[in-house]
């Protein structure tokens, strides 16, 4: 496989595009920050040059959310963004908030329901639908978007300050290889670069271990979010119903839960989200998704129904405790790739959205001011004072005391998020800390019940392939994968005898299997099966697994999600 070095010295130097902010994602808090440049812009008479880089085919076509959205920050945003026709089309007419055994199930009275499950003046959303509208008002203002374009490497300057980023190369072969299609990356060099790739961002993680922006926090911690959406028979449409369960199937000690939101014209999107701390290698979130379609308090909803779409998506759900400092000599992240979703709510578009204003506030400071690629600590400051960060201040402690089990973490929410608020007190005084990451979790096999899943019946409940179809993805075949091993030994010889080879399981896609071999066990990674959750590379007990950029447009291509 020839280098990225012999690359450049055969095919380079690379074209180069400068811009006054250059940023990676074009999701909620990427769109955000670049229409609140051009507004500024605008206001002061003054010219900024903003490009936002974004790997799918499109503005929404990799976002995957629930969603019920608070429209906080898009009001701030675009005061008049119900005139200018954004998506938010179905308000929350009701919550219900279930605790589910086996067979039965017990509705949460809503004077007891904690404030942070209340959705009133909320929306059902497609949050794929408002991320392109987002991107229809950011070119009408003047950014630049470029679809289909992968960020693939951070630029930095001798002083060691990020300068932009490099799209990734195409047309290279399984091997590495330049093929007769091949074209050089391009640079883009930003005076400032803002990363808003989503949670476990490829860059981001990167920006978060050379800046060392991690130190002194929390571990990060994730979950693991699927998601399918259905049309049903007229007679069960109820337009507004915002549903959530906890309890079954998951077991007291695995965080896990379970969301139902009726959109409008019949839709209803469901999903589940398995916290990726689970000990239990023979879990599968997948099939514990389709398990829960089987309540009756669930199935009800749906049955008779057609699936429409499917898609998985790794969620932040640290808190405020596992933020990274937010700024590094030449740039900033927002959004999911710093971790601002408030996993107590279950919203993270709205902080991805307020995150990315604040950051533009100050990106757009400094280029006034003539300045380039230093650190821009008016952000966290904003930040510190903003009602952003009062609101995950006050829901500090949510996944932590999850932890400890579901009765805990439900007593203490309702304590933190009901109880005290009632009694004036805005945020617990008391705070508890994580040590472990998720993928340290993991207990060896043998140690663990095994789990048994149904079979699916292909009507309620699906496999994992016929799931992944519907999702529209797609990845070139020829090009290299873009799921790594640093230890190409590592699957079998670890995770396969000590794990039981957990990642055939806690893959949402069918990417990993193990199949055996004139004797010998091995690794399979169907790369273009991959529906970018990165999953993987949150979970591998190993870290052994690493997801790189793949080819622009790559990935799926959620429609109605």
């Amino acid at each position: 496989m020839i280098t990225p070095q012999a690359l450049l010295e055969q095919f380079g130097p690379r074209e180069s595009m400068d811009y006054d902010v250059v940023i990676v994602g074009a999701g909620p808090a990427g769109l955000a920050t670049a229409i609140r440049l051009k507004q500024l812009a605008a206001e002061k008479g003054q010219e900024v040059n903003v490009v936002v880089l974004e790997k799918g085919s499109e503005p929404g076509a990799h976002i995957l959310s629930g969603a019920v959205m608070d429209p906080r920050a898009l009001t701030e945003l675009i005061p008049d963004w119900k005139e200018q026709g954004a998506p938010l089309l179905q308000p929350v007419t009701g919550d219900q908030v279930l605790f589910l055994s086996a067979d039965g199930a017990q509705q949460t009275p809503d004077w007891l329901v904690p404030e942070c499950f209340h959705n009133h003046g909320n929306y059902v959303i497609s949050l794929g639908a408002v991320t392109k509208w987002l991107g229809e008002q950011a070119e009408a203002l003047g950014v630049e978007i470029f679809p289909g374009f992968t960020a693939a490497e951070v630029l930095y300057d001798e002083q060691g300050r990020v300068k932009g980023v490099a799209t990734g190369h195409m047309g290279l072969g399984k091997d590495g290889e330049p093929t007769d299609n091949f074209q050089l990356g391009m640079d883009l060099l930003g005076k400032y670069t803002i990363f808003a790739e989503g949670a476990r961002g490829h860059l981001g993680k990167q920006l978060i271990a050379k800046f060392q922006l991690d130190a002194g926090k929390d571990p990060q911690s994730y979950a693991l979010g699927i998601k399918e959406l259905w049309e049903v028979p007229a007679d069960k449409a109820q337009p507004g119903l915002v549903v959530h369960t906890a309890g079954w199937p998951m077991d007291g000690d695995t965080y896990g839960g379970g969301f139902l939101y009726h959109l409008e014209g019949n839709k209803v999107t469901l999903g589940y989200v398995v916290g990726l701390d689970y000990q239990n290698p023979w879990l599968s979130p997948f099939e514990e998704m389709q398990r829960w379609k089987t309540h009756p308090s669930v199935r009800q909803h749906i049955e008779g129904g057609k699936r429409l779409g499917y898609g998985a998506r790794a969620i932040t759900a640290g808190g405020i405790l596992s933020l990274p400092k937010l700024v590094f000599p030449g740039g900033a992240l927002v959004g999911c790739d710093a971790g601002m979703l408030n996993a107590s709510r279950i919203k993270g578009s709205h902080a991805a959205i307020k995150s990315g204003m604040l950051a533009a506030e100050a990106a757009f400071a400094a280029l006034a001011e003539g300045r380039a690629q230093d650190e821009l600590a008016a952000y966290p400051a904003a930040f510190e004072q903003s009602w952003l960060h009062a609101e995950l201040l006050r829901a500090k402690n949510f996944k932590q005391w999850f932890k400890k089990g579901n009765t805990v973490g439900a007593l203490m929410t309702g304590i933190e998020q009901w109880l005290m608020p009632k009694l004036g007190m805005k945020v617990p005084r008391w705070t508890i800390h994580r040590t472990e990451a998720d993928h340290t979790r993991l207990k060896p096999a043998n140690q663990c019940p095994k789990i048994d899943y149904p079979k699916p019946d292909g009507k309620l409940t699906f496999d994992r392939l016929s799931s992944v179809f519907i999702s529209n993805t797609n990845h070139e075949e020829e090009q290299p994968a873009h799921l790594t091993l640093k230890d190409a030994s590592v699957p079998v010889a670890v995770n396969l005898a000590r794990y039981g080879g957990p990642e055939a399981r806690y893959c949402p896609a069918g990417v990993y299997e193990f199949v055996n071999k004139d004797g010998a066990d091995q690794l399979v990674i169907n790369a273009q099966n991959c529906l970018h959750c990165k999953t993987c590379d949150i979970k591998d007990p190993t870290q052994n697994i690493v997801w790189v950029t793949p080819e622009g447009s790559g990935g799926p291509n959620y429609a109605g999600m």
